[in-house]
């Protein structure tokens, strides 16, 4: 099986400590393989809604930030992806601690890439699951 060089891993590492709005949200890198990451986010008062509950939003970005990160894994080194759409289907509110989104492209398509991605939180029940398309610019 194919895997990811050291020096993709380090450009990956510096995108977390270099991009503002990942480090605006706080989101980690857990796990990079080919065609799947695994990225986490401490829920923080900055981040909850009105309610106290996590902000959907950040809950979508956490998701839309693995899925772009599966992705790359997959791409040539010169080509880029967009996302074209994102569906999140939230099934229950995170509250506190930490959550974690497993992302996974399902099909990488010669334009199009279809990806998937699942949340849990700290207890290791599935919050939210997405469904995504990409397309390579």
């Amino acid at each position: 099986m194919q895997q990811l060089s050291d020096d993709f891993r380090a450009m990956a590492a510096k995108v977390f400590k270099n991009v503002p709005y990942i480090k605006l949200l706080g989101i980690e890198l857990a796990e990079l393989e080919i065609g799947t990451a695994c990225l986490g986010l401490a829920i923080r008062d900055e981040l909850r809604q009105p309610h106290g509950l996590l902000h959907g939003g950040a809950t979508a970005s956490l998701i839309d930030t693995a899925m772009a990160f599966a992705v790359v894994t997959t791409i040539g080194e010169e080509e880029t992806a967009s996302t074209v759409d994102l569906n999140v289907h939230y099934l229950r509110p995170a509250i506190n601690g930490k959550i974690v989104c497993r992302a996974k492209v399902v099909k990488n398509g010669r334009r199009l890439l279809t990806v998937s991605a699942e949340v849990f939180d700290e207890n290791d029940k599935m919050i939210a699951t997405a469904l995504s398309t990409y397309t390579r610019v």
